[in-house]
């Protein structure tokens, strides 16, 4: 996702992040090196080199740092940010089973009754326009159980 501007707010002490989906903001505390009051941000700005993807800044002692995208978007929990890192997360167990099981590629196919093609993108870890069903479902015909642990967020 590309940056479409970027800011700084010193009394929120925080960058400012807009992008296409919304707008976020991202404490100086999470940041390498870390602004201060006798380190502060004098140029922040969206970094073309890093694909508009990133921000960087510079601090008045000319040390350099950026934020990339994701890091902000995991900071903030973005629905979709969060709902891709768990697809990411179950294609790798899913890559890792398929590997692991004693079932052939071919059967695993005419048990989830789909395609080889399909069978191919499901494991694909770029690929984001598959569903947590589907995904669900092969970890299924792997004999896998899957858990989703919801819990209070600790301090």
């Amino acid at each position: 996702m590309k940056i479409r501007s970027v800011g700084r707010s010193n009394r929120k002490r925080a960058f400012e992040i807009r992008t296409w989906r919304g707008q976020f903001s991202f404490p100086y505390a999470k940041c390498s090196p870390a602004p201060s009051t006798s380190e502060p941000v004098v140029e922040v700005l969206v970094d073309d080199e890093l694909g508009r993807e990133a921000l960087t800044y510079r601090l008045a002692s000319g040390l350099e740092g950026s934020v990339h995208v994701d890091q902000v978007l995991e900071y903030n929990q973005d629905p979709h940010y969060m709902r891709d890192l768990l697809l990411y997360k179950l294609t790798l167990e899913a890559r890792k089973h398929v590997d692991e099981s004693p079932l052939s590629k071919r059967e695993i196919i005419r048990r989830l009754g789909t395609s080889p093609a399909q069978l191919y993108r499901l494991l694909d870890p770029t690929n984001y326009r598959k569903s947590v069903d589907k995904m669900l479902s092969l970890l299924r015909v792997l004999d896998c159980d899957v858990d989703l642990i919801v819990r209070t967020k600790s301090a």
